[in-house]
């Protein structure tokens, strides 16, 4: 194995020491490259002996001193170093399965790399993982790992991942934990399958592990299912239901271990028509990224952003702020605290239905410009729309139906503001100040 060298930048070590592109780098300090993973971790120490072969196919060792951590200045064609690598399993509740036809050729793409997973926080279900990449965790200390977990049943595991070796795929959960990796989990809780009975096995099961944290969310349903496994929707009562078994394991770990460890997403709360809990509850909300303290988060940050303002009765605008249909009257109570400190600037909160996925999706980040065009059309939408970030791709220029950003301004004749989930930034778009 060996990477090919896709650049090398002006003045770096690499550079004054003669390496060029097209160049392949073999290994570093003796130790084989493979990815990103490998040369981030070798390329620390202060002396480095680069194995280097050039284009002709000689091989030559470059040496490099540097300081500590410090970056030697190789560039590659691709981040990783090579292909991401695609999910092999064919989950029951796959999000991506419910995708409508003729959407971008990236959003079908189902990642399972462990190199995301500590590079970016992505979840991976380690049925694609290799002894030596386990082995390479454990050497590199390579920590968080983020894993879908979803059932400690080995059965039901490969059942629910439709992946007969997803039940031993387990036990590199073990190999992890012994080792002092720590393991954040995520289990998609499916009425009738991994819920009840099952849930309380496998948080037992995580917390013996003793894993750092893990969030239960509940399937999200599109309108595209045909053909696939007939999945029930949790109703107001089995979400209910569900929500009292994680918050009373969660509240016995707390008595036990001093913190929670398992949570439910805010869909549950959403869906049971149960309240919120405050802020101190989600600890240091380490699952924002599952849509887990979402809410409270925002509600609290918005408080606080507004206790280190004024009020101010001379600003004066029209602003709307759009959200998806399941969070409607939190995102309205959250703009109604910020019109109380700013009397004068009209916020409209309006809902978007999510037409383009239908089922049961209702959370915002899945809101699409088609049903935002469609649904706000024609409005009296003031000087500025504010949509959540999370509707747009990376880039923040594209919404899930590759409707961009320019032909929503253009076709409702308005300025798009794209706001992360903060008090400050949302504070900020709503009425142009900044808190310093």
């Amino acid at each position: 194995m060996a990477v090919l060298i896709g650049g090398v930048t002006a003045g770096s070590h690499a550079f004054k020491a003669g390496i060029k592109p097209k160049e392949i780098l073999l290994s570093i300090n003796s130790n084989e490259i493979v990815d990103v993973l490998d040369y981030r971790f070798y390329q620390v120490n202060r002396r480095l002996a680069l194995e280097v072969k050039d284009t002709c196919g000689n091989i030559r060792t470059v040496e490099i001193s540097k300081g500590e951590y410090e970056e030697i200045g190789l560039e590659f064609d691709t981040y990783l170093m090579d292909k991401q690598r695609s999910c092999r399993n064919k989950c029951i509740f796959c999000f991506i399965d419910q995708l409508p036809k003729g959407m971008r050729e990236s959003l079908y793409f189902k990642d399972d790399d462990s190199r995301l997973s500590f590079l970016f926080g992505n979840y991976i279900t380690l049925t694609n993982i290799t002894e030596h990449e386990v082995d390479r965790i454990i050497k590199m200390h390579i920590s968080p790992i983020n894993v879908s977990v979803h059932t400690t049943n080995p059965q039901l595991r490969c059942k629910m991942m439709n992946n007969r070796f997803a039940g031993d795929a387990l036990k590199y959960l073990k190999r992890f934990a012994d080792a002092g990796i720590s393991l954040n989990c995520q289990i998609v809780a499916c009425t009738g399958i991994n819920d009840g009975e099952e849930l309380i096995r496998t948080m037992t099961d995580l917390e013996a592990l003793g894993v750092e944290m893990t969030a239960v969310v509940p399937v999200g349903l599109t309108a595209y299912r045909q053909g696939l496994y007939p999945l029930v929707p949790y109703t107001k009562e089995t979400a209910a239901q569900t929500l009292d078994i994680i918050e009373s394991f969660g509240d016995e770990c707390v008595k036990k271990h001093g913190r929670r460890i398992f949570f439910a997403g805010d869909e549950f709360y959403l869906l049971a028509e149960r309240q919120i809990p405050d802020a101190d509850f989600y600890e240091d909300f380490s699952a924002l990224e599952d849509g887990v303290g979402m809410i409270a988060f925002l509600s609290d940050d918005v408080s606080y952003t507004l206790s280190e303002l004024e009020t101010d009765d001379s600003l004066s605008d029209t602003v709307t702020v759009v959200c998806g249909t399941g969070v409607f009257a939190h995102m309205k109570a959250i703009t109604q605290m910020i019109n109380k400190k700013f009397p004068n600037i009209t916020i409209q909160t309006i809902a978007v239905e999510n037409k383009f996925f239908g089922g049961t999706v209702n959370v915002s980040g899945l809101v699409t410009g088609g049903d935002i065009i469609g649904q706000l059309k024609g409005k009296s939408l003031g000087s500025r729309l504010i949509i959540p970030s999370s509707m747009l791709r990376f880039e923040n220029d594209l919404f899930l139906d590759d409707v961009s950003t320019e032909q929503v301004e253009a076709e409702l004749s308005v300025r798009l503001t794209a706001v992360n989930n903060s008090g400050a930034e949302l504070v900020s778009a709503i009425t142009g100040l900044r808190n310093n």
